[in-house]
């Protein structure tokens, strides 16, 4: 799957990782619900870290459509807020 990190750029990751990154897409949408800024910040900045580590990056100049999109590392919580679904950032 193509994820892009608003922002970025573009990284290749096997479907194999998004059940932990689920794990992470489910804690940052609970601290959405609660309103915790801290949390939110935090699992946010897990969450994008854990794509970066696991994914490929794709060249600059490489334009393959996005599976799935992120918010950029510095979005706000009502920012986060607008792209979700009722799954969260991830779909599963």
């Amino acid at each position: 799957m193509i994820v892009r990190i608003m922002g970025e750029g573009q990284v290749k990751l096997a479907d194999s990782h998004f059940a932990e990154l689920n794990a992470l897409d489910d804690e940052l949408l609970t601290e959405m619900e609660s309103g915790d800024g801290p949390g939110f910040r935090a699992t946010l900045t897990a969450l994008l870290d854990k794509v970066r580590e696991l994914g490929t990056p794709l060249p600059d100049d490489s334009l393959e459509p996005s599976e799935l999109i992120l918010p950029a590392p510095e979005a706000s919580l009502e920012e986060v807020r607008a792209l979700l679904s009722d799954d969260g950032l991830i779909p599963g």
